[in-house]
């Protein structure tokens, strides 16, 4: 029997979601945070950073009102941010939200989400390149010196390939409950204590379970930061995505450097407005209750927000949108240099757009993703284009590093 099956059987209770996966941690030898979150199903970036200012938009988009009469919020004269992300506004007002735009992986044409997301987390030119089926953070932890995981083993669903490797990381499902008597801790002490791999295991995970529950961050600030956190609580009592987002920020605080999770539901084929506004929804409340749990550690981390494709620039006959190429990425953290989108805007006419259908990529999404990478860990560049995103050309720096 393998730690995953003894922890279950002393106790453990999942409850998986649909809507996320558990959180990856790991500790690492910096000290600015980074959280990467992949919005599994393909996120329209056309509708949640909204280039109203380009006038062939509304051609192409009948049905989707956009812009300040749809109520977007101006960001900069040209685009607008959707009114799901509307408490999101003082993060982008304070530096501390952006955005990028136009951008995309090397997959082109098939548009799976399957391969698609495998090729976004996985972070190199194709898929079949014959390299070891590990992830780009993964790979990122393997080249610093002294990485060691917060802890030994996984519960809950199987890791992202994000963060699989030969690197040393942990996993966790903030649904589990270990709750066991001191009795029959002392019970599992005394039956596994000439069994270093059972015993470490449950005390491992006792201790964890044991500094979750006392973890109760207390909120700080003026009335403006008690009223987020009045929010936050009200919407912590149906979301599970929020339970992630708090797990990640109690580890984050300790000694954990690196989280990533997914939140689902960006697959907007249909109604696109009810459906899209339900998961710009949850990303919200993830966000905020990142910043709230993380107090002042989040002035120094990164959230990286990203999609494995965009969608289709025309609406299609359904309300919604199809299967596309590119897309947007979202930033946020007092680590981001925010308060504006980047990107080279490729523009929506027929003839600017990828096929004749999608937004056309003008860059790489793993270049942002290495950008941020090199400023949060001080790595190399040479190491990022040829170990962790082989084959990659980061090109200037963006500056998206405050």
């Amino acid at each position: 029997m393998d730690r995953r099956r003894f922890l279950k059987t002393v106790g453990c209770s999942l409850a998986a979601s649909p809507l996320i996966t558990p959180v990856t941690l790991a500790a690492a030898p910096w000290d600015t945070r980074l959280v990467v979150i992949i919005l599994r199903g393909g996120m329209d970036g056309l509708d949640v950073v909204q280039p109203y200012g380009d006038l062939e938009l509304a051609g192409l988009r009948t049905r989707l009102v956009f812009g300040e009469e749809g109520g977007a919020h101006d960001l900069d004269g040209f685009y607008a941010l959707h009114p799901a992300l509307s408490d999101l506004m003082p993060l982008w007002q304070a530096g501390q939200l952006g955005f990028v735009h136009a951008v995309s992986t090397p997959y082109r044409d098939k548009r799976s989400h399957f391969d698609g997301q495998d090729l976004l987390e996985a972070g190199t030119e194709t898929l079949g390149d014959g390299r070891p089926r590990d992830g780009w953070l993964n790979r990122m932890l393997q080249v610093v010196p002294g990485v060691s995981a917060q802890t030994a083993f996984a519960i809950g669903r199987d890791q992202m390939l994000l963060l699989s490797g030969e690197a040393p990381v942990a996993e966790w499902s903030p649904d589990a409950d270990l709750d066991l008597s001191p009795q029959a801790q002392r019970l599992l002490e005394l039956v596994y204590h000439d069994d270093p791999l059972f015993r470490d295991a449950a005390s491992e995970a006792i201790a964890i379970t044991a500094s979750l529950k006392q973890d109760n961050p207390t909120p700080t600030g003026d009335e403006a930061g008690a009223g987020m956190m009045e929010m936050v609580q009200n919407a912590r009592k149906g979301g599970s995505h929020l339970r992630v987002a708090e797990f990640a920020a109690s580890r984050l605080v300790e000694d954990s450097r690196v989280a990533a999770f997914s939140i689902n539901g960006w697959d907007t084929h249909a109604n696109q407005r009810g459906g899209l506004r339900r998961a710009l929804t949850r990303l919200q409340d993830t966000i905020l209750t990142l910043q709230q749990g993380l107090g002042p550690v989040w002035d120094k981390t990164a959230v990286l927000a990203l999609t494995e494709f965009g969608r289709t620039a025309r609406e299609n006959g359904t309300n919604g949108t199809d299967h596309g190429t590119a897309g947007a990425a979202i930033m946020a953290g007092g680590a981001i240099r925010g308060g504006r989108v980047y990107g080279d805007w490729p523009g929506l006419a027929y003839e600017d757009l990828y096929a004749g259908r999608d937004l056309m990529p003008t860059a790489d999404v793993r270049a942002y993703a290495a950008w941020a990478m090199r400023g949060v860990a001080g790595l190399d560049r040479k190491v990022i284009e040829n170990s962790i995103f082989p084959g990659l050309l980061m090109g200037d720096d963006p500056r998206i590093i405050a």
